[in-house]
């Protein structure tokens, strides 16, 4: 009932979005003298402020047309490698001169807990120099029909293991934030079954691998209201039009709602700014606005088994540290790690992922060697910060670099990683 009203609600405010967006055209023409007058930004820039709070985002694109390797810049096309109903593959292929040595593979993995894999374009941008990279791409739930099936968290874990099978040996893995269990579970799979095709390395970014540890808001929400309130509270159908009509979903929009009202201050702030940026002229702050905001309220929709049996796992039940996770009945089991190093790395000031949450996979591989791991706690950095933005990139991906190559499985040897330690 609510996704209807929520629907009814945007259809009824269309009219008067187009209004908006007929006044904001107005006041900007340069044909209208009114234009050039702080009256009409003003007026140009309300119009405009209303129409993008009112407005429901589209998928986003990557756009990222080119890079630089080898100190040149070089074209980058996007290709679907493998496809399913709830995700694609893509690749990021960049045209390298004939005979270069290659570099390093790596499988991103990006989290499906409301935003599209857009949301990390940085991230994918800062490691394309030095990367061969690929990128999940989770579908929106709605868009899936109901006869393509469902998708759960241990689909989550099968699909990891199909990409990284289609990679073959010698692959790199980085999740971010939510994948970091299913990713670390799948993993755990496939070295338990001796699998040639265990990547050489996983880095873990930012991820609820024990949510005990340091708890969040997040946290302490899931374990106080247990996993029947959201199974009462959060799970709704998903209306006709669309094409995944009557899947159960937990909706982007009140995922939406969560991100908001975590940090609602600092966006009445930035959308208060928004406003006198448009009307003082000033176009650059105005168009980072816009960048940001047009990625972060762009959200989707997740399928109710996934969300409620991730919940559960990791949130309320804290099954993999607990080593009671279990997958299509087989027990994850963390500790037959031995092969595939580890990185883990942590935001200072992450309010998602607390602080040591990601770290705990080293306490639960007893068996990887200590060459073969490392932990970074990057300062002054929330939990965007961990994947994205100028300590990003100037200070995490060279030692993600660094660690790929040092790890890499067809040239490891034990000068290359002695000294890969943990590391605060």
């Amino acid at each position: 009932m609510y996704y209807r009203l929520y629907e009814m609600n945007h259809a009824m405010l269309q009219p008067w979005r187009a209004v908006a967006d007929a006044t904001r055209l107005f006041y900007r023409n340069p044909l209208n003298p009114l234009s050039m007058t702080p009256f009409g930004r003003a007026v140009a820039g309300a119009a405009e402020l209303f129409e993008r709070t009112t407005r429901v985002y589209g998928k986003p694109v990557f756009g990222l047309a080119d890079t630089t390797v080898d100190g040149r810049e070089v074209p980058v096309t996007e290709k679907i490698v493998w496809k399913r109903p709830f995700c694609g593959l893509i690749h990021f292929e960049r045209e390298l001169p004939a005979g270069r040595a290659p570099d390093p593979r790596i499988l991103m993995v990006a989290p499906m807990s409301g935003h599209y894999a857009t949301l990390l374009r940085g991230t994918v941008e800062a490691l394309l120099p030095h990367a061969d990279v690929y990128i999940t791409d989770w579908a929106d739930a709605r868009t899936v029909p109901m006869s393509d099936g469902h998708f759960d968290l241990d689909d989550y874990v099968d699909h990891v293991v199909d990409m990284l099978h289609l990679l073959g040996p010698d692959t790199h893995v980085m999740a971010v934030c939510q994948p970091s269990v299913p990713v670390f579970a799948a993993i755990s799979l496939m070295e338990a079954r001796g699998e040639r095709n265990a990547p050489s390395s996983m880095i873990l970014m930012g991820g609820p691998i024990d949510t005990r540890v340091n708890p969040t808001a997040v946290n302490k929400l899931a374990e106080e209201k247990g996993i029947a309130w959201f199974r009462d509270n959060v799970i709704m159908q998903v209306p006709w039009p669309h094409p995944g009509a009557m899947r159960d979903v937990y909706p982007g929009f009140l995922q939406l709602s969560g991100f908001m009202s975590m940090n609602l201050d600092k966006h009445i702030v930035a959308h208060k700014e928004f406003y006198l940026h448009l009307v003082k002229n000033d176009g650059d702050s105005a168009v980072k606005h816009r960048e940001f905001y047009d990625e972060y309220l762009a959200v989707m929709d997740l399928t109710a088994e996934f969300y409620l049996q991730t919940v559960d796992t990791v949130f309320v039940r804290h099954a993999l540290p607990k080593g009671e996770m279990t997958h299509r009945g087989e027990r994850v089991d963390p500790g037959a790690i031995r092969t595939t190093a580890l990185m883990t790395i942590e935001g200072e000031n992450d309010d998602i992922s607390g602080v040591g949450q990601t770290e705990a996979a080293h306490r639960l591989t007893p068996n990887l060697p200590d060459h073969l791991r490392m932990h970074w706690l990057q300062p002054q950095v929330g939990h965007y910060g961990v994947f994205n933005g100028s300590r990003f990139r100037r200070d995490i991906v060279p030692k993600i670099v660094d660690f790929i190559h040092a790890t890499q499985k067809s040239a490891r040897k034990p000068k290359l990683v002695a000294g890969l330690g943990r590391k605060a």
